[in-house]
């Protein structure tokens, strides 16, 4: 049985987003064409591949069956479609890359800046996520390489590398009432607000690690994933934190706990089954000597 691509690309792109209207502006198409794409292939297969109920759309068992194999045919087209762009000439094609939006602004813009200037024939497919969306979105296949913060367990599919350490000393305005305590006990920090992200985040378990192995907890807690206005809530004296030092600035205070502070891993990462075209080992490449 011959399946048609586009087909495939429709039933992933439902897959991917669960719903029939975010797949049809990633491919953008209508929305009736995708349902007639997805229609088309579950008549040739003869088994529904997704359950519609209201506005939910799920997999059905016969979908489930199909996603990893449709997943390995679109990266084998697109190694093929690689494969045929990069006979010789300069390096170029298209680098689809993801990243978190701290990264992206306070690790990356000379990076990327320097890349460009390099290798201008490089279209660069750049976008914004957080880091654990963007670390699947790079196991489903949709980018070719995630610059993101790492988590611990690391899933068999994708191979990481670590870019930077990055030290998060728990910080409060100058105003602060911890900001005149000399040697600050951690146990001192469940009396006040801390300003951290959510828990599912790599970032926040980090923090929570950091805290257990001190016998310390947090009290009240306002969770704000975006570290930069996380910074600007911490500045106006509203809780602690604990917040990367390319974030900080004068009007923030370091606490001194007498011990090292919470710290995360950035890195890169990539599929194990996916090639890399030749953009990307550029990039990966120029990364590791930055």
């Amino acid at each position: 049985m011959a399946l048609d691509t586009q087909q495939i690309l429709a039933f992933l792109a439902v897959a991917d987003t669960g719903s029939f209207s975010a797949a049809a502006h990633r491919l953008n198409l209508s929305q009736p064409a995708i349902s007639k794409r997805v229609a088309s292939l579950e008549n040739q297969l003869g088994r529904p591949l997704f359950d519609r109920i209201g506005r939910q759309v799920q997999l059905t068992e016969a979908g489930e069956a199909l996603l990893p194999v449709a997943r390995q045919l679109r990266h084998d087209l697109e190694d093929a479609r690689r494969a045929v762009e990069e006979l010789g000439g300069p390096v170029s094609g298209r680098l689809k890359l993801v990243t978190s939006h701290h990264i992206g602004l306070h690790h990356l813009p000379e990076i990327l800046r320097d890349y460009v200037r390099h290798y201008p024939a490089v279209k660069l497919d750049l976008a914004f996520m957080d880091s654990e969306d963007a670390f699947l979105a790079v196991e489903r296949g949709e980018y070719e390489l995630a610059i993101v913060t790492l988590p611990e367990r690391i899933p068999d599919a994708l191979t990481v590398r670590t870019l930077w350490v990055d030290a998060m000393p728990i910080t409060v305005a100058r105003s602060h009432p911890l900001a005149s305590v000399g040697k600050v006990e951690p146990a001192m920090l469940e009396q006040y607000r801390a300003i951290l992200p959510a828990r599912h985040t790599v970032t926040r378990q980090r923090v929570d690690s950091w805290l257990h192995d001190l016998s310390a907890r947090t009290g009240e807690v306002m969770e704000v994933n975006y570290l930069e206005t996380i910074r600007t809530l911490v500045s106006i004296g509203l809780g602690w934190s604990a917040l990367p030092r390319t974030l900080h600035n004068d009007d923030l205070l370091i606490l001194d706990f007498g011990r090292p502070p919470p710290q995360r891993l950035l890195g890169l990462a990539r599929h194990r089954s996916r090639s890399a075209t030749r953009a990307g080992r550029v990039l990966e490449n120029w990364l590791s000597t930055s």
